[in-house]
């Protein structure tokens, strides 16, 4: 799912985030540097692990001016290791000074999430399982960091409330138990004439059921559960429905939920606790 990558929702995050960044003008590059200069610089990798955002940083290079020449060394999702060099970046030194922290804020963050997803789906690479992500990302950054999922390897989960329907256990608790929210749902896609597919979370094997006595559900969501419930709630739904595991998953629980058959892990410390990639950019003396 990456209809969220398209030019205006990318156009609209950078103009936002060269707005909150520059203000009324960097004063520091304006004051110092003649409006003349020229200059060229190298994006420097100081970490081991997974480059992401190679493709971000030419679209807000390309954003704040045009007549920046990137020239790519290394592509989105390669692994790399420290002292390598991704890019270089030529053209006015105003320009690149300015829009040099927004790149390297999108990258390092970018670039750790990468990493760390690609660790976690080396840990589940002999089974069928797929990684997801969730919508526990940092507001206004979920655009780079879902993209930066797909290009360490794993799939997104839904980008936002608009595009799925996720019956969870409040939402279940609220409406009165699972046949009530999955009934009430069901009539308000019907009225609102929306397609949209419906998941449905469980947190024990007596929910499952409940949710299979329903026809057209698209996944259940099984939470929190042990890797031999998982394997048991895997044979009951038998294929009828996708089959999503989720709830504190680690680096050291993912490999036996993996091997009980579900078809999706969903993992949120894939965007809210992964660190960032030490990433540099460094002026190049010619």
């Amino acid at each position: 799912m990456m209809e969220y990558l398209n030019e205006s929702s990318v156009e609209a995050f950078i103009k936002a985030a060269l707005a909150e960044d520059i203000g009324d003008g960097d004063h520091s590059t304006l004051a110092s540097v003649p409006e003349d200069a020229i200059g060229k610089a190298k994006l420097l990798v100081k970490d081991d692990g997974i480059i992401a955002g190679i493709e971000m940083a030419k679209q807000i290079f390309d954003y704040f001016d045009p007549e920046l020449k990137v020239e790519t060394l290394i592509g989105d999702g390669a692994r790399v290791k420290q002292g390598e060099i991704a890019f270089t970046v030529e053209g006015k030194a105003r320009s690149i000074l300015t829009s040099e922290r927004l790149v390297l804020n999108c990258m390092q963050r970018m670039s750790g999430i990468a990493t760390y997803t690609s660790n976690l789906n080396d840990l589940i690479s002999h089974t069928n399982a797929k990684l997801l992500d969730t919508r526990k990302t940092t507001p206004n950054f979920r655009i780079c960091e879902k993209w930066a999922v797909v290009i360490g390897g794993g799939k997104n989960h839904r980008f936002g409330l608009y595009d799925m329907v996720m019956l969870k256990d409040n939402h279940i608790d609220f409406a009165g138990g699972i046949h009530e929210a999955i009934s009430a749902t069901k009539n308000y896609l019907h009225k609102k004439g929306l397609d949209l597919k419906i998941e449905v979370e469980t947190r024990n094997l007596d929910e499952v059921k409940q949710v299979l006595d329903h026809e057209g559900i698209y996944s259940i969501l099984l939470d929190n559960m042990g890797p031999e419930i998982l394997k048991e709630a895997v044979e009951l739904i038998n294929g009828r429905t996708v089959t999503e595991a989720s709830g504190g998953i680690t680096e050291e629980t993912i490999t036996a939920i993996a091997e009980s058959g579900v078809d999706y892990i969903s993992v949120g410390a894939l965007t809210h606790s992964a660190g960032s990639l030490d990433l540099s950019l460094k002026a190049i003396d010619e």
